[in-house]
This record gives C-alpha cells, structure tokens and sequence, in this order.
C-alpha cells in the first residue's frame, strides 16, 4: 500500500543564534513529522518561498498541513496591526498560495494554531487580536509543560474528532489569538468553556482545524497521536 506523502508548510528563522552561525534556517517542530510517520504517513516539508511555487509543492503531496507560528496579520481581514504582534508576510502569502492551490487540487488540509486562524481569515473570517481580556481561562498555558491539557474541549457529534475526545475532552493551550468571526463554508465543531472556538472543518473540502498544539502532546497522549492517525488515514 501506498503511504500517502503529507506535506507540512515550514516556518523560518533568519538568525537561530551561535550554534548554526546564525544561518537562516527553515525548520519546523519535530511533532509533525514523528506524528506524522507514526500513523504511516512520510513528512514532506515545504519551505517558505514564492508563492508561484505553490502548484507544484502541492501536485507532490497528498494532505496539507499549516502548522503552528506567528501571528497571521491583520491586514489580511481589515485591521490594524498590533504593536505586539509577531508577523511574517512572506508566510501568510505562501501558506495562503498553498491552501488555494490545495483547494483546486482537491486535497484535505488539516490546520493546526496559527494554521487554523489563516484558514478561517483565507475563507473571509477575522480574529481576535488579544483574547486575554475576553476570557477567564488561561489560553497561554506556559510553564505548565506543553504535554499537559490546561482546558476543556466541548465537541459537537458532527466533529470528525468526536471518537477520539467524546462529548467533552482535555488540551494543551499556546495562543493569545483565536477566531472571532467565522470565515464562509466553515463550521464550528468544538469550544472551550469559555466560548472560544477550538475547531473548526469542512467536510465536503476535507479541511480540519483544530486550536490545541497535537504536535506537542502526541508521545503522552494517545489522543494526539490519535488526531494524526485520523488526519494521515482518514481526512
């Protein structure tokens, strides 16, 4: 049998400090590729490049991942840069290129953090800047280990991760921005308690974001590994 080739969109770091000679680097989390190879899937890493590269990283691959990073700009759905914001424009345009041309090509995209935030602002969907102030729950969970669930995961039965979390689940927590306004043709299935929304799919395209760090939690919780065992063989 084949094993299907997921290509992971790669972040980068123009100076990584001393040990690699401050040499921009292009990299992303080793929980992608593990979990990825783990539910037999081989990583395929695409680097951040011109956006005219997009039609031919995407024929090579068969499922799409958006990973994690920087804030998505704001500029993207109308507003206002913030001051203490962390941008990267060459991602958000090459990532954007990738998911239209993953979309023409008819491939799944599974959305992970930052992933899930530009999918919803690529189908016209704003974020909050700042969640901070708008919730009692702790959505930065940092120095509680990144393995560890700080929160509740409310799934509706629609979810296509409802036989993995049921009802109601646990997960980690690494982002002080979150969806506001949907963006079109997508649909919320999970929210914390506190009302922010924590995944978010559309069956028909075969597209599944989710706002929780699977990457981070995959060797402590069969549950993580699980997400990429669905999103390798199943999505």
């Amino acid at each position: 049998m084949t094993r299907p080739i997921i290509g992971i969109a790669a972040n980068e770091t123009f100076d990584p400090g001393r040990t690699l000679y401050h040499l921009p680097v292009s990299y992303t989390p080793r929980g992608y590729i593990e979990g990825v190879q783990n539910a037999g899937g081989i990583p395929l890493l695409l680097p951040i490049t011109d956006p005219d590269y997009a039609k031919t990283y995407v024929s090579q691959i068969d499922k799409l991942v958006l990973a994690g990073g920087q804030d998505v700009s704001p500029e993207i759905y109308g507003q206002t840069k913030n001051a203490n914001g962390n941008y990267s424009k060459a991602r958000d345009d090459f990532e954007q290129a990738l998911i239209t041309e993953t979309l023409k090509q008819g491939k799944p995209i599974f959305a992970v953090c930052r992933g899930m935030q530009l999918v919803n602002v690529y189908f016209g969907g704003t974020l909050h800047q700042e969640i901070g102030p708008l919730s009692d729950v702790k959505h930065m969970q940092d120095p509680i280990p990144r393995e560890e669930p700080s929160h509740d995961l409310l799934l509706e039965k629609t979810s296509s991760l409802h036989t993995i979390y049921g009802n109601q689940g646990k997960i980690n927590s690494f982002h002080h921005q979150a969806v506001n306004d949907l963006g079109e043709e997508l649909q919320v299935t999970g929210r914390c308690s506190d009302g922010m929304i924590e995944s978010i799919e559309n069956k028909k395209r075969h597209i599944l974001g989710v706002q929780w760090h699977t990457d981070f939690a995959y060797t402590h919780l069969k549950q993580e590994q699980d997400v990429f065992g669905y999103v390798v063989n199943e999505l």
